[in-house]
Formats: structure tokens, C-alpha cells, sequence
């Protein structure tokens, strides 16, 4: 197993710089399901970030891509089954992703409740309200 940085996997999305996107195509077409390429947690909740920020990525195409990852064979992502779960939560709310994610990591560890100041993660992402 390789693992994979966000950067590898964001140049491999977009192909915005050639010389990157060819090398990221390269890693990241090598692992097969005998030697998986790994996404971390954290690769996952910067990927996101990266493509909503900086490549203006709309909800359904954030969807699209994690629906893919987690669909691979190819890749193992850390965690899957609390991305599996925030994807549900961000498909179904206004919340954003690293928000529900936020809540998954919570709830696996086995928390009462996570706490943030703002409301739309705590309605959409099930947490609870502080203040």
C-alpha cells in the first residue's frame, strides 16, 4: 500500500498543472486492489476543503468525488465507513462536509454529543449548539 498526499490526489482531479497531473496520474493509477493506494482521514477532510475553496467544486461534484473514492478498489481510505456516514449527513443537509465529518469522528469515538458555536453545523450535522 502507498499513501497518497492531497496533493498527488487533487493534481490527479483537476489536472491544472500538467507536469504534476501527469506524475499524480502515474502514482495514482499504480495501486490495484492487490497494493491500494491509502487515503488518510485527513487527505479526505483537505481534499474537500481544497476543491470547494480553491476549484469552486459544487456540492453535487464534492458528492460525485467521494462517492468514487469510496467506491474504489483501488484506494482505501482511512476510515471509510465515518466518511461513508458524513457523506450521508452532508448529501442530506445544508451542513458542510468537514462539519458532518466532524460529527462521524465524534460519534465513532464514542462522544455524548460535539459541540460548535455555529448553528448550521449543529442542526445539520446532528451536534449540539454551544451557547
Amino acid at each position: 500500500m502507498i499513501g497518497l498526499d492531497t496533493n498527488i490526489v487533487v493534481r490527479y482531479l483537476t489536472h491544472d498543472d500538467p507536469s504534476q497531473a501527469t506524475a499524480a496520474v502515474t502514482v495514482t493509477d499504480s495501486p490495484s486492489s492487490d497494493s491500494p493506494g491509502f487515503l488518510s482521514l485527513m487527505v479526505i477532510a483537505q481534499l474537500v476543503w481544497v476543491l470547494e475553496a480553491s476549484y469552486r467544486f459544487k456540492k453535487k461534484e464534492i458528492e460525485q468525488v467521494l462517492e468514487t473514492l469510496l467506491r474504489s478498489k483501488e484506494l482505501v481510505l482511512g476510515r471509510a465507513e465515518i466518511v461513508s456516514q458524513a457523506l450521508r449527513k452532508f448529501s442530506a443537509s445544508r451542513t458542510d462536509f468537514g462539519d458532518c465529518l466532524i460529527e462521524r469522528c465524534g460519534h465513532a469515538a464514542e462522544c455524548k454529543h460535539t459541540v460548535p458555536f455555529d448553528r448550521n453545523a449543529a442542526t445539520g450535522a446532528g451536534m449540539r449548539l454551544l451557547g
